[in-house]
């Protein structure tokens, strides 16, 4: 009788270890959620508040707004720049074309200088005109070129202020810049929800003054939860992404939730061997039974209880099940 009974148990024993192995199980597991910390892009005074702690959000609502009287004050003032802008570059059109109408002046006067000179020369060997007279047209001639070369060198600054490159006037680019930017402001005095959430940790009031950049509280994003359960080593080889998991947790024991395993974590920091400067640090040890180390695994939850909302942080016991209706192609194609 006693022989049956510790052959049983072996073999409750065996098959025990066999299942465990084969659907690892961990109570070292907690929901989790991606979240961020929501700053604003421009800093004052808070205005307006319309939430509330451990509210939910939808994408797109409104969380808070900064005063944006400054912000708008800049951009009425980047708008007038802008306008005097225009101004200042029909101005410098006008100019261009004046200066080049200046030079078209200038540049007939020369012509004519030149013909003049060309028909008086010949006339002096017959002496029908004095060496007075061809001194004179020449140096007509001669002050006639400096001018053009000085209406030409105008017209070419005229161009050059005038600010354009390649069809863009540099000048007004520069100016709707400032403008872009300073609408850019006004709208981040208005700070929205980039994804449905819930509200955490929200302490400030109305009247509070935020800083740009500064995280003032958490929005924690509801699109995704997954669990992160941690598994000794030596159930790794029965863990695969794909595979499926039950998930009870501790706030909920009767429901039973299904998940997806996402991945199997890839590293772990380790005290013991961290670099200290360019050499390890390796502390001695006297321990002859070695602990298995714990991967975490991540595991996509597939459904929801709207009644029974998971919470980051809750305490989760995990199974991991294996791939579900699994064939003969499919054992050939995962990874082993």
């Amino acid at each position: 009788m006693s022989v049956a009974i510790i052959i049983s148990t072996i073999v409750v024993c065996l098959v025990a270890g066999r299942l465990i192995f084969e659907n690892p199980r961990t109570d070292d597991a907690s929901v989790r959620a991606n979240w961020i910390g929501i700053a604003p892009h421009v800093s004052g005074p808070i205005v307006e508040l319309p939430i509330r702690d451990n509210q939910y959000v939808e994408k797109g609502e409104l969380l808070f707004v900064i005063d944006p009287r400054p912000y708008e004050a800049t951009l009425a003032l980047a708008e007038a720049d802008l306008a005097v802008t225009d101004f200042e570059i029909r101005g410098r059109r006008r100019a261009i074309e004046a200066t080049a109408a200046e030079l078209e002046k200038i540049s007939a006067q020369d012509e004519y200088d030149r013909q003049y000179l060309a028909r008086i020369e010949p006339l002096l060997a017959q002496e029908f005109v004095t060496a007075n007279d061809v001194a004179e047209a020449r140096t007509r001639v001669a002050a006639s070129k400096a001018a053009v070369r000085q209406a030409r060198q105008r017209l070419d600054q005229a161009i050059e202020a005038l600010g354009e490159i390649d069809d863009t006037n540099a000048y007004r680019a520069a100016a709707e810049a400032a403008v872009a930017q300073a609408q850019l402001n006004v709208g981040y005095a208005s700070v929205h929800a980039p994804f449905s959430g819930w509200i955490t940790n929200l302490n400030l009031a109305v009247g509070e003054y935020a800083n740009q950049g500064q995280e003032i509280f958490a929005l924690i994003d509801d699109r995704v939860w997954y669990v992160m359960a941690n598994f000794r080593e030596t159930f790794l080889s029965s863990i695969q992404p794909g595979m499926q998991a039950e998930v009870y947790l501790m706030a909920y024991p009767e429901e039973k939730f299904s998940g997806t395993v996402q991945g199997v974590g890839w590293a772990l920091y380790q005290t013991n061997g961290a670099s200290v400067g360019t050499l390890p640090d390796v502390a001695p040890t006297l321990n002859w039974v070695r602990l298995a180390q714990r991967f975490p695994v991540r595991i996509t939850l597939d459904q929801r209880n709207p009644k029974k909302p998971f919470r980051m942080g809750a305490t989760a016991v995990v199974t991991v099940k294996g791939f579900a209706e699994e064939t003969p192609s499919d054992r050939s194609n995962r990874i082993d």
